[in-house]
């Protein structure tokens, strides 16, 4: 179905066409019509599948029927997102579509790390947008710098990351300041328990919208297994990135100190890296990943900070050399490449003690990845012995608090970017 039996207006259509907007994915096709009608709406999709430009389309066309200016401070629309890179993101799309529209739409980021007097200037000035983290949101809240008088539609963008990062109490008070009667949009690649109580909150009656089924899929993703010993995988990447051409690539690691240290040891051997993790500020993080976009920069080593809502056009090779936490951060990391339907490649280390883990992945993520060697580099040594532990005592299993306690302790990196955004 072209973009054009969608409901879009003759100017809308034009401002579509002039953005190289051919074909609408499934999520834009389902969704662009019932966010015209203005219902609440629910919406499932994996990453890379065009859900930024599913709402910011039929916004911006609404937005364009409104003949009076927005006043100071009073955005008609409000986009909260988990991370400051989604947030400059999803500017960047409200911008592509409405440079070419005739009745000029203004947008203002508000994040944290940036200049919050200029934030202010901008919202003084009027804007019909503002995209924002919540808790640079919720300052100028406090200091009575922004009000929702006049906001028509909320989106709630990558939920389910918003409350993985611990941001459910920063929701609720921005809700307890927005008006009861706007349009909801909630977009979230998975659908926990925790979601479903938000919706509760800030739906009125929403439509469901699920373009994935129950388990996530990158199907256009290459993704391969190397079997390689931990201490020998940098020598591994230096020589897959040599002898494979890897061009433009992006590595995950799984702490913030790990990220640094690889990304020096590249550089020491020829290879342009740079590191890029929440204890950056925010100049640094954008500088960062311009430099990465702009392919100044071949490498980028990251914490999970990157893995959602960083769209990097032509990204050929993901290298998870550290596996990830769970099966959806595998989706979301791999889905950095591959993106609107282009060809990619991911791929995994992984020794003896991964195994296991990776065998959940693929199960939980309906693949098979057939695992290889490198020669020079093959898995050595023996499997460990796997020990039976003590049987569990009734009454004396730790509290989900005690454990994560007990992990932080042994991983003081850990959870990089759950204080970053602000």
């Amino acid at each position: 179905m072209p973009f054009s039996k969608l409901g879009l207006s003759d100017s809308m259509q034009s401002v579509v066409d002039s953005a190289n907007f051919n074909k609408p994915t499934p999520i834009q096709e389902r969704t662009i019509p019932l966010i015209l009608e203005g219902v609440d709406l629910i919406a499932q999709a994996e990453t890379g599948t065009g859900k930024t430009a599913a709402y910011a389309v039929p916004i911006l066309q609404r937005l364009s029927a409104i003949k009076t200016e927005v006043p100071p401070c009073s955005p008609r629309v409000l986009v909260l997102t988990p991370t400051r890179e989604l947030a400059q993101q999803v500017t960047e799309t409200f911008d592509t579509f409405g440079k070419t529209m005739v009745q000029q739409i203004s947008v203002t980021t508000v994040i944290g790390g940036a200049d919050i007097e200029e934030q202010v200037r901008h919202l003084e000035e009027g804007s019909d947008i503002v995209v924002a983290t919540p808790g640079r949101l919720l300052e100028l809240v406090r200091e009575k710098d922004i009000f929702f008088l006049n906001l028509l539609c909320l989106v709630i963008d990558e939920a389910d990351r918003l409350l993985a990062l611990g941001f459910a109490e920063e929701l609720e008070q921005v809700f307890e300041a927005l008006p009861k009667h706007r349009q909801s949009l909630l977009f979230s690649a998975t659908y926990p328990k925790k979601v479903i109580k938000l919706t509760e909150q800030v739906m009125q009656n929403p439509s469901y919208i699920n373009v994935i089924g129950d388990v996530p899929t990158v199907g256009n993703i290459a993704q391969r297994a190397i079997e390689v010993n931990r201490d020998n995988r940098r020598p591994l990447l230096q020589h897959l990135i040599k002898i494979e051409e890897w061009k433009h690539v992006l590595i995950f690691v799984s702490s913030k100190r790990a990220a640094r240290n690889l990304a020096v040891k590249l550089k020491r051997n020829g290879i342009e890296a740079d590191a890029f993790h929440g204890d950056l500020d925010q100049d640094e993080r954008t500088e960062v990943l311009s430099r990465f976009k702009a392919r100044k920069v071949r490498v980028l080593v990251a914490t999970d900070i990157a893995a959602r809502g960083i769209d990097i056009q032509d990204l050929s090779t993901v290298v998870n050399y550290d596996l990830p936490r769970s099966p959806v951060d595998y989706i979301h990391r791999i889905g950095r490449t591959g993106r609107a339907g282009a060809e990619g490649v991911a791929i995994s280390f992984i020794d003896y003690n991964d195994m296991a883990h990776f065998g959940v992945i693929e199960k939980r993520t309906n693949v098979s990845v057939e695992r290889e060697q490198v020669s020079g580099f093959e898995l050595t040594g023996e499997p460990p012995e796997k020990k039976k532990g003590p049987p569990p005592k009734k009454g004396k299993r730790p509290s989900k608090k005690d454990k994560a306690r007990a992990a932080a302790l042994e991983n003081p990196d850990a959870g990089d970017e759950a204080d970053t955004e602000g």
